[in-house]
C-alpha cells in the first residue's frame, strides 16, 4: 500500500530537516532518500521540495551554497543552522504529541 501524502503533508520540512542532520545534501539527493528509506511508496514532488527550501532557508533553519563538482551540473547544497536543529527538536516533539492523540482517537 502506498504512503498517502495527506499523512505525510505538513512534516515535509521535518523530513527535510532530519536528513540534514546526517549531512549536507542536494534536492535530488534527499529525494532518493525519501524513496528509498520508505520502500519506493513516497516521494516528494519537486515543486514541493524546493518550495520546503525557500521556506526553511528564509526562516534560519537552512542554508545554502553551490557546490563545486568538476563535471556535470553544479548543486546547491542545503545545511541545517542551529535554529534549524532546535526547530526540528520541536517538530519531533510535536509530532509526538500529534501522534499520541490521533492513537488515542483511532
Amino acid at each position: 500500500m502506498a504512503i498517502a501524502s495527506d499523512m505525510i503533508r505538513g512534516h515535509t520540512e521535518t523530513i527535510i530537516l532530519r536528513h540534514l542532520l546526517e549531512k549536507d545534501s542536494y534536492g535530488y539527493e534527499i529525494n532518493k532518500s525519501i524513496a528509498e528509506k520508505t520502500g519506493n511508496q513516497y516521494e516528494l514532488k519537486e515543486a514541493t521540495l524546493y518550495s520546503a527550501f525557500r521556506r526553511l532557508e528564509q526562516a534560519g533553519y537552512i542554508s545554502s551554497y553551490w557546490g563545486d563538482e568538476t563535471t556535470g551540473a553544479r548543486r546547491r547544497y542545503y545545511s541545517i543552522t542551529n535554529t534549524g536543529k532546535q526547530y526540528y527538536q520541536e517538530c519531533i516533539t510535536e509530532w509526538e504529541e500529534a501522534k499520541q492523540l490521533i492513537d488515542g482517537l483511532i
